[in-house]
């Protein structure tokens, strides 16, 4: 028996499963920031001209991303955020 999607099905069953992927993200990057704001040093200090950022690494469906941030006592300086392709030559650029 063959099964025949319509393509504007199709399309909404994309959109909601993009939908649910961005809501899961947002949801991880929350977390994520939640505990750098509970304890600002969880991430690792970068070296030479990153001297002065953090990276905190974390999981999102399966991938791996990076949040860059800085603080000081009073705030939490959030600069960057991605997958680790290019992330850190971006970050240099937007320094």
């Amino acid at each position: 028996m063959n099964v025949k999607v319509d393509e504007k099905v199709d399309e909404k069953v994309d959109k909601k499963i993009d939908e649910k992927e961005k809501v899961e993200e947002k949801e991880k990057v929350d977390e994520a920031i939640k505990r750098l704001l509970s304890d600002s040093k969880l991430g690792q200090q970068k070296k030479g001209e990153l001297h002065n950022v953090f990276v905190y690494k974390f999981q999102v469906n399966n991938q791996q991303k990076l949040l860059a941030y800085s603080y000081n006592k009073n705030e939490l300086i959030l600069m960057s955020l991605g997958n680790h392709e290019n992330f850190y030559r971006d970050l240099k650029k937007s320094l």
